[in-house]
């Protein structure tokens, strides 16, 4: 599975930074890491084989002459091998890499290649050292027949152990590049045999192999009868120290290998659990262990995008709504409530529309509906929709509200004095209405939107239209006013009766006291 992107596009940004400013000096460290873990190893293989040969080797020892030989043969074939890994090795790693340097993503068959570098390097590390255990092998043989079986397995005991480091360290040294090249990607399998063949192959070079030593050894002790106790002793002491020292390091780099990829999740875990959904983890590990990396990070996109979603909705419908909606199944219809509604709508609009630039005009509507929406939240209402240059807010729906009317009576107040005091360029009517109304979802199932249909919001309107021309730009229905709570009610004043356009029965008007 890939990212989306062409495979020659240029890609800014992974592990290490913007890549054309980073691939020059990361390609010089990996090359130095790498020619120095060739060297390191050879060397440490050449300790073991001269250890070992003194452990192992039966009496009298090495011949002279054969001395001589590997005095000479050891460093040649040493420096040998690693010319030849670096030329061979490292060369053909940078080649499989050069995608970094180029600066674009990896297609499919270049990013399996740069995962399956370390075990090209250990591959050509065991050639390296297969040739060693023939050639010293076969030196063996014609000078010192005697000896030619204990040499043999010395070379090849140290060419398991080089091979194990050469993994080790090669995996290592080349995880930037397996982070550049999973970026961004999610592998649609394990690569190399995934966490169990890593596993047990670990368990062969940390445990099996050396074990198998330490049962050659005493074989060889057997079958040739001439080794003493004391040497056998030794040796087996020896072969169990480096088991044990060396199986170690393989169980420290086992664990780091499987720790760290999930540490790195865990605390991202503890990001997300807090709140930031931007976090993304890089994916360096190309078992299962980075297919979890991955998907995580792909968790983590899609909660961002869910939130992003989440506020938008909000933003378009309300918070309260936005919670209902993903509560309850979304279906057509509603319940009867009973609500209180207020209604705010600008003063000449058409005439401020005609007079003023388009510019102007939405900065003031959105001044304007600043205050109106503050107010409304601060008092536990829904601003639930935008009517040109009008709001309609409801107090009691969707969320229960114990005391509606009197959120709904003090929202009113307060907006009219902010008008007043903030956006005295924008006078606005205000009405305010309680009673029973059908509050639920509107419209096609296709296509629907959560509003409150009913007489407060038509007594609402109508009182509105009459505020904009009573003094304080307020009018409430005495029925909001009795239904509010006393300290509320108390600020109100009933000041005469009428018959609202389109009803029957008269509505007594209320303005807030002097």
């Amino acid at each position: 599975m890939t990212s989306g992107r062409s495979p020659a596009e240029p890609f800014g940004s992974g592990l290490l930074g913007p890549l054309d400013q980073h691939a020059t000096a990361l390609r010089r460290r990996v090359q130095r890491l790498l020619t120095a873990a060739l060297i390191a190893t050879n060397v440490i293989g050449a300790l073991i084989v001269a250890g070992l040969a003194a452990l192992l080797m039966p009496a009298p020892g090495m011949s002279g002459e054969l001395v001589r030989v590997t005095t000479v043969a050891v460093p040649v074939y040493v420096v040998s091998a690693v010319v030849a890994g670096t030329l061979w090795g490292t060369r053909g790693a940078l080649r499989t890499l050069r995608w970094a340097s180029d600066g674009r993503r990896p297609t499919d068959a270049e990013r399996a290649a740069s995962l399956a570098v370390p075990m090209r390097l250990t591959r050509m590390q065991a050639v390296l050292w297969g040739v060693a255990t023939l050639v010293f092998g076969g030196l063996a043989a014609v000078l010192q027949p005697s000896v030619a079986l204990t040499a043999f397995l010395v070379v090849a005991f140290a060419a398991v152990v080089v091979c194990a480091i050469a993994y080790l360290f090669g995996e290592f040294a080349l995880r930037p590049y397996a982070a550049l090249a999973l970026t961004g990607t999610t592998p649609p399998r394990p690569v190399n045999g995934g966490v169990n063949r890593r596993m047990l192959l670990f368990w062969c070079l940390g445990t099996g192999v050396p074990v198998a030593g330490l049962v050659v050894t005493a074989a060889l002790a057997w079958v040739r009868g001439d080794v003493s106790t004391t040497k056998l002793a030794v040796s087996v002491i020896a072969l169990g120290l480096v088991v044990l020292c060396f199986g170690l390091l393989v169980t420290v780099f086992t664990a780091r290998s499987v720790v760290n990829p999930i540490s790195s999740v865990r605390h991202a875990l503890g990001r997300v659990r807090a709140g930031d959904f931007s976090v993304e983890i890089p994916v360096y590990d190309g078992t299962e262990l980075g297919l979890l990396q991955a998907g995580f990070n792909d968790m983590t996109a899609g909660l961002a995008e869910r939130e992003r979603l989440r506020d938008l909705f909000g933003k378009h419908v309300g918070h309260e709504v936005a919670v209902e909606a993903m509560r309850t199944p979304a279906e057509l219809g509603g319940t009867v409530r009973t609500v209180s509604v207020l209604f705010v709508d600008l003063v000449g609009s058409t005439a401020l529309a005609a007079s003023r630039p388009p510019e102007e005009v939405v900065g003031l509507l959105n001044r304007f509906f600043a205050v109106v929406v503050d107010e409304v939240d601060r008092h536990h209402g829904l601003v639930n929709k935008f009517v040109g240059d009008a709001a309609l807010a409801v107090f009691g729906a969707p969320a229960p509200l114990g005391d509606h009317a009197s959120c709904a009576l003090a929202a009113g107040r307060a907006i009219a004095r902010r008008l007043a005091a903030e956006v005295p360029d924008g006078p606005a009517g205000i009405g305010v209405a309680t009673g029973d109304a059908v509050a639920g979802n509107v419209g096609d199932p296709r296509r629907f939107e959560y509003t409150v249909i009913g007489d407060p919001v038509n007594e609402a309107a109508r009182l509105t239209e009459l505020a904009k021309n009573a003094p304080g730009r307020l009018l409430a229905s005495w029925t909001a006013v009795q239904a509010a709570a006393e300290p509320e009610a108390a600020r109100w004043t009933a000041t005469g009766d009428v018959t609202l356009r389109g009803r029957t029965r008269p509505t007594t008007l209320a303005s807030p006291s002097a």
